[in-house]
């Protein structure tokens, strides 16, 4: 039986990374009908179709999803062995996909990277903290930072920093000037907080059980940037990991006495691709 090719399993590989074909074909210096006949070829070998082709782009099939998860361990390594063999040259092109579970520390790490290497495009998502880990577990991501992550041997994790929870508020609130605050002084305040699945909902849950508390009034925002906003206009206390948004001089971020325990930023990497030469730039930074 006839093998696929190493240039069918790389078109397939760079097409479910980018979800397209034309991209896929920038990426690898080919023509687009190059990567779509070795795709169809793939699929002839596999005897399934591997994307459903929509009009905002790829998707992967059942089938291209199992597919992808050995072809895109395939793609890491094979990209390993031409850096080798390039004897690790200047950073000159690249793509790096990075998500996180907040906007600080990524955005001043993606600052510095960007200054140091501006030629490598950034494609920066921010997911809650479920949707970041399945991201890394379906291998739709190069770099992941996530709050505690879950830690095995498929992936490579290095810490980042420590952090504990703080309660954001505007300096003209009415607890403002407390040193720290209690879960208690904040039961009778609207409670800002991310969307279905963020690490901040389970840390508060599981602060407020042991506690014997329960918070009624709550808003659910789907980003940082508008929980910021939100709290800046007067809605309600925000719940955040120290340092998870930019320094305001309109807020203040006071101590929870309930939530006194550290919080864990962690690099979170396909373990293959750990060793590629844009990757370890990135993580080095720290």
């Amino acid at each position: 039986m006839e093998k696929p090719s190493p240039y069918q399993i790389m078109a397939f590989a760079r097409a479910a990374r980018e979800r397209s074909f034309s991209q896929a074909a920038a990426a690898l210096g080919v023509t687009q009908s190059s990567v779509t006949q070795h795709v169809a070829n793939l699929e002839r070998h596999v005897g399934a179709q591997l994307f459903v082709r929509r009009r905002d782009g790829l998707e992967l099939t059942r089938a291209g999803r199992e597919l992808f998860a050995v072809a895109d361990r395939w793609a890491a390594v094979n990209d390993l062995v031409n850096e080798h063999v390039a004897n690790y040259a200047a950073l000159k092109d690249g793509h790096l996909r990075i998500t996180a579970t907040a906007p600080r520390p990524a955005l001043p790490l993606i600052a510095r990277f960007n200054k140091r290497f501006p030629d490598i495009l950034i494609d920066f998502k921010l997911l809650n903290w479920t949707q970041n880990a399945q991201a890394v577990r379906n291998r739709e991501v190069d770099i992941a930072i996530i709050t505690n992550p879950a830690i095995d041997d498929t992936v490579f994790t290095r810490k980042i920093e420590d952090i504990p929870y703080r309660a954001y508020m505007r300096v003209d609130h009415r607890l403002a000037k407390n040193e720290a605050v209690s879960l208690r002084d904040l039961q009778d305040e609207t409670l800002v907080m991310t969307e279905d699945g963020s690490l901040t909902q389970r840390a508060l849950l599981e602060a407020a059980r042991r506690n014997g508390l329960v918070f009624r009034k709550t808003i659910k925002m789907t980003t940082f940037a508008v929980v910021k906003e939100a709290i800046l206009h007067g809605l309600g206390v925000g719940l955040l990991l120290k340092d998870s948004v930019h320094p305001s001089d309109r807020l203040v971020a006071l101590p929870v006495e309930e939530m006194r325990e550290l919080f864990s930023n962690y690099f979170v990497i396909p373990s293959e691709k750990e060793k590629l030469r844009q990757i370890r730039q990135f993580i080095e930074l720290v």
